[in-house]
């Protein structure tokens, strides 16, 4: 008789020495999650509504999560697996859909599910910075870039248009790079800030490595888009270089 594939599709490997970690045995779809699993989903749930995501590791936090992608299995091993291979909650969010799909039990459902988080996650931090004076709001800013940025595992650059009263217009990315490069071209970025009808900017960009000590040709970009910009009576307020957990002001070190 064939089996049903979808009853098998995200099952996650045995992971051996810890008998809570073994693999469990599919099961058809339909069929009631087991008691024991049950239980320990409820238990779970209930830590965090009592105590919040404070109270619980990085593995527990994706369980909840995996709990709605997966809700027939059990999923610890996958998430204790995801952490090991990404290192914290941040960098499993943050992930590439093919580098999550690499990871033995990582789905569809899985990739959409940490996505939807991860999206939500970056529009909170956001909502608290667009519209709004960013010179005033500064460490909302340093915030949502941090949530947007400092867990990715290739660099990204991004820039944030101001208007005349430095309130934050628009803010978007301009090029993706490898794990030590992005490419950017000064006149585009200008380009762009005439278009959106930009007084100011304020450029961004991550350093996967985690240090955010700016390179000579971060330096020499931002001199070079700070000539550009100011040619055409644009404000370059600051180059910020996001790290793991720190940050660099490039106008702060004096290098604008």
């Amino acid at each position: 008789m064939s089996q049903n594939p979808r009853a098998f599709h995200e099952a996650p490997l045995p992971l051996f020495g810890d008998p809570d970690e073994a693999m469990p045995v599919p099961m058809a779809s339909g069929a009631r999650l087991p008691s024991y699993l049950a239980d320990h989903r409820k238990r779970l749930r209930a830590r965090f509504m009592e105590g919040g995501a404070g109270a619980m590791p990085d593995y527990e936090l994706l369980e909840l999560i995996l709990f709605r992608a997966i809700p027939r299995q059990d999923v610890k091993p996958l998430a204790r697996r995801l952490i090991e291979v990404f290192g914290d909650f941040g960098r499993v969010l943050s992930a590439s859909d093919a580098r999550l799909r690499e990871v033995t039990g990582v789905g569809d459902a899985v990739v959409q599910e940490l996505k939807i988080v991860e999206a939500a996650g970056q529009r909170m931090a956001r909502a608290k910075v667009i519209h709004r004076p960013v010179l005033s709001s500064w460490n909302a800013l340093i915030d949502y870039c941090h949530t947007a940025m400092a867990h990715r595992e290739t660099e990204q650059f991004r820039v944030l248009f101001l208007d005349r009263k430095n309130v934050l217009i628009a803010d978007e990315e301009q090029a993706r790079g490898t794990v030590d490069h992005v490419p950017v071209y000064p006149r585009e970025v200008v380009k762009r800030a005439l278009e959106l009808n930009a007084s100011a900017l304020i450029l961004v960009h991550n350093h996967p490595s985690g240090d955010p000590t700016p390179s000579e040709a971060d330096i020499s970009m931002t001199q070079q888009i700070e000539t550009a910009a100011s040619a055409l009576g644009l404000v370059l307020h600051d180059h910020l270089i996001i790290g793991r957990g720190c940050e660099l002001s490039l106008r702060a070190a004096g290098y604008i």
